[in-house]
């Protein structure tokens, strides 16, 4: 009997801590656009100090008791810190100053290939990536697209491509000359 008299108690307690003071720092927080997940927690404590039951909040956000007592207890005492989310993701495998060298590189090639990408990082920097498409994010910040390997037509030099407009011009007056010399 006793302890569920200091159940209740902690219970009351805690709806003097969650307060309208507490709501407009939730609400700010909410209108922020937070990560879903974030969000979330955030409606489930905001529903919490409207005094909803634990009940009609687990049906309306499909979450369990447990998740919104969890929350509830971090908003408590962390605030609005306590509801984002704490992993920020793992370490990239080059620094900044690696990665504009590997662009760099890239850059200055005329032709590249996925292997030699691949052995360049591990030789020069101990890196291999699990997936290749973080390969394919280098290539695509050099500029480069991955799906054909080259980015510029190598063929391609002032010289040709002049000859090749003078050739087709000329072509073309022939062409005009003879369409003419029919039509009279």
């Amino acid at each position: 009997m006793a302890s569920n008299i200091r159940k209740v108690e902690n219970i009351r307690t805690s709806y003097l801590r969650l307060d309208l003071g507490n709501m407009e720092e939730l609400l700010r927080f909410i209108k922020g656009k937070p990560d879903s997940r974030e969000l979330k927690r955030a409606l489930a404590v905001k529903l919490v100090i409207e005094k909803y039951p634990y009940h009609q909040i687990s049906a309306i956000l499909n979450v369990s008791i447990g998740f919104i007592s969890k929350w509830k207890t971090a908003f408590e005492e962390k605030g609005i810190s306590g509801l984002k989310l704490a992993h920020k993701g793992a370490k990239g495998y080059l620094n900044l100053e690696q990665k504009s060298e590997v662009i760099r590189w890239l850059k200055e090639k005329d032709y590249w290939n996925l292997p030699e990408l691949q052995s360049r990082l591990y030789e020069k920097y101990g890196v291999s990536f699990k997936s290749k498409q973080s390969y394919y994010d280098l290539f695509a910040e050099a500029g480069i697209s991955w799906k054909k390997s080259r980015r510029r037509n190598s063929k391609r030099s002032h010289n040709v491509v002049t000859l090749k407009s003078v050739n087709s011009s000329s072509m073309n007056r022939q062409s005009n000359q003879k369409m003419v010399g029919r039509c009279n």
